[in-house]
């Protein structure tokens, strides 16, 4: 049963795709950014904050690099992606979410000097097609006259964002308790964007929004991280890392179901080539020279 851990983690990932969506239309997108980490900060602080108190000295060294990583992960990433939400679809969002395991180990080749492997250079191409055929609708042509719309920049800011996270987390490996260090990354996130909330121009919590600033602030920021991370204990990086492909698939399934979205062919065949090339990506790790092989983990 411990597949379950990593599973169901990935489906409240999925789900907050489709929350991101609904609160395009019901509350202003640095409202929902501050809220949500606010209510995990509240949340988290009882159970975290004595530990911190008790280790501040072995924070306190590692406080720039956390603020990056706190920039990067709480700030940039959901950011980006609640006000892409306003012109792309949830279908759109949670194919370009299922890049980032690829562009985490693209950075990785660059920043962790990891050796590409064969998966790594056809996944990456079958990828950009897919991606290419995803956002030009299946009309090249219209692609290259009217270029990427802004909803879509900011989504694949949004990944490239998260997955450069991943890659200076695992390259910096603050010598942390895990929970601690997303403690302090979190408070760091609430910091930075505070001036935001206070600029927007309507903060107001209602009966529409609060459900969803809870999911995202409850389900999305701490129990699918505490699931994911019980699943890589469990069953290792690698085999849990494999459960973010269903990404794409469940968000689908669920904007379809709840959001009334269209399934069109362009997102058979966009979606469908960006996942096979990352899983290719994945699976293939015949190294290009001979070389250390590189690893596609969620980090």
């Amino acid at each position: 049963m411990n597949f379950l851990f990593p599973l169901i983690a990935v489906f409240i990932w999925s789900v907050n795709s489709i929350v991101s969506k609904l609160s395009a239309g019901a509350i202003d997108p640095a409202a929902i950014s501050f809220y949500r980490w606010l209510l995990a900060l509240l949340v988290l602080t009882p159970f975290i904050l004595p530990g911190i108190r008790r280790q501040r000295q072995q924070i306190t060294p590692h406080l720039g690099r956390l603020l990056i990583l706190g920039l990067l992960g709480m700030v940039l990433y959901q950011s980006l992606a609640y006000y892409a939400a306003h012109s792309v679809s949830a279908l759109f969002m949670g194919i370009i979410g299922a890049l980032i395991p690829l562009l985490t180990v693209l950075l990785s080749v660059v920043l962790l000097r990891i050796a590409p492997t064969v998966g790594i250079l056809f996944g990456s191409l079958i990828s950009f097609a897919g991606l290419v055929w995803l956002v030009s609708e299946g009309n090249l042509p219209l692609l290259l006259s009217h270029g990427l719309g802004k909803g879509e920049l900011m989504m694949l800011a949004a990944s490239v964002s998260y997955a450069l996270y991943g890659v200076l987390t695992r390259r910096w490996a603050i010598p942390l308790p895990i929970w601690q260090s997303l403690y302090v990354q979190i408070l760091f996130g609430v910091l930075l964007l505070l001036p935001g909330f206070l600029r927007a121009p309507n903060v107001s919590l209602n009966l529409h929004n609060v459900p969803l600033v809870a999911f995202a602030g409850l389900f999305a920021s701490i129990i699918a991280p505490f699931l994911w991370i019980h699943g890589v204990q469990r069953l290792g990086a690698s085999t849990t890392s494999i459960f973010m492909n269903l990404t794409p698939v469940f968000t689908a399934v669920i904007a379809v179901l709840f959001l009334h979205e269209q399934l069109h062919s362009y997102h058979w065949i966009g979606g469908g080539l960006t996942l096979f090339g990352v899983i290719l990506a994945q699976r293939l790790k015949t190294p290009l020279a001979g070389q250390k092989p590189a690893s596609v983990d969620r980090v």
